[in-house]
């Protein structure tokens, strides 16, 4: 009998780590496999690699918070208004008192915070439909960028701003402590209990007693907190805040981290959802590489993203089928049904 157990954990354990592992796998093996064949290098400078742990860091963090309010059934337009805003507020103190990137990045996470809990506020306040809120939110915040700004871009001069987002050392250390706080808030505390609960029942979740006006507002402060370290590395990478103006031009940032989303969720059935966001970053990230390898346009790529999002979601959508067909299992039951004469069944 124990015996039987052991290999029972062995093939469930086995089972789960290639779940986790296998989307990567075949991607990085395809990706590299396409590289070779086409005589390119995703890695071709020293500066390569650190690009490379900057964008997984980036579009984790962008998933987390983009996954943590859609979960909920919260769709926000504004996580780029947040990354904008909170960054161009940063950036603005560190001009004026001269401080260095750890200053800016302290006070882009203080503004994230404010400003998601802003939002969460005005949700929770209006009473209106999430999306609403968010594209209202969007307006408010891109318009306090460009009136501090005047609309024009802001060029981080003087500073060392940079000098996080070219330490491969602080943006590991990064990734690794977000992942542990995002997993230990959300996986082992009464609030992240209260937010599976409501996430998966929300009015049975109510009448038991959770709270879901404080639970909510504390996801959307979590969320301005994670875009606002997300603004901060984009914006000390390239050394300018692109102030778009006023027509949603930050809404793109978001639109980015929906295959890795829905990656890092089907990782997430093997394993843990956090570690899949990271996995599917990592995935994502990749491609990236390709395609700058490759030297593709943003139109290019635009096209290749949607389609591999559109065959992942038919895939979501028609799983058991597929299964069944790769496994042999709907063959089996055709010719099972074919061989069966009529009436048999009953």
């Amino acid at each position: 009998m124990k015996t039987l157990l052991n290999k029972q954990q062995l093939k469930s354990a086995g089972i789960r780590v290639a779940g986790t592992l296998a989307i990567p796998v075949i991607v990085i093996a395809v990706l590299f496999i396409a590289c070779a064949a086409g005589g390119k290098n995703m890695f071709p400078y020293d500066i390569s690699f650190t690009n490379f742990i900057r964008g997984i860091l980036t579009l984790m963090l962008t998933t987390i918070a983009l996954s943590i309010n859609l979960g909920s059934g919260r769709f926000d337009f504004s996580l780029g208004a947040m990354a904008l805003l909170s960054s161009v507020i940063g950036a603005q103190i560190v001009m004026q008192t001269g401080g260095g990137a750890w200053v800016m990045l302290l006070f882009c996470l203080l503004s994230g915070a404010v400003l998601g809990a802003a939002s969460g506020g005005l949700y929770v306040l209006l009473k209106l439909p999430p999306i609403i809120t968010s594209l209202g939110v969007t307006l408010l915040y891109e318009g306090i960028a460009f009136a501090i700004t005047g609309g024009a871009n802001m060029r981080l001069l003087g500073t060392d701003t940079d000098s996080i987002t070219n330490s491969v050392a602080i943006m590991i250390v990064f990734i690794v402590l977000f992942l542990a706080i995002i997993y230990f808030v959300f996986d082992n505390t009464k609030f992240g209990y209260n937010y599976k609960a409501l996430k998966e029942g929300q009015k049975v979740s109510v009448n038991t007693g959770i709270k879901e006006i404080p639970n909510a507002i504390v996801c959307y402060t979590i969320t301005g907190v994670l875009m606002s370290v997300v603004g901060f590395l984009n914006n000390t990478f390239t050394g300018t805040i692109q102030v778009s103006g006023l027509n949603f031009g930050s809404i793109g940032i978001m639109f980015g981290a929906f295959l890795p989303m829905f990656i890092g969720g089907f990782i997430g059935r093997f394993s843990n959802d956090k570690l899949g966001y990271f996995l599917a970053a990592v995935t994502m990230t990749l491609f990236s590489m390709m395609y700058s390898a490759f030297s593709l346009t943003n139109s290019v790529q635009s096209i290749i993203s949607a389609v591999l999002l559109v065959l992942f979601l038919i895939y979501l959508s028609n799983e058991k089928l597929i299964k069944d067909i790769f496994t042999g299992k709907h063959l089996r039951d055709y010719l099972k049904r074919k061989k069966t004469p009529a009436g048999a069944e009953g």
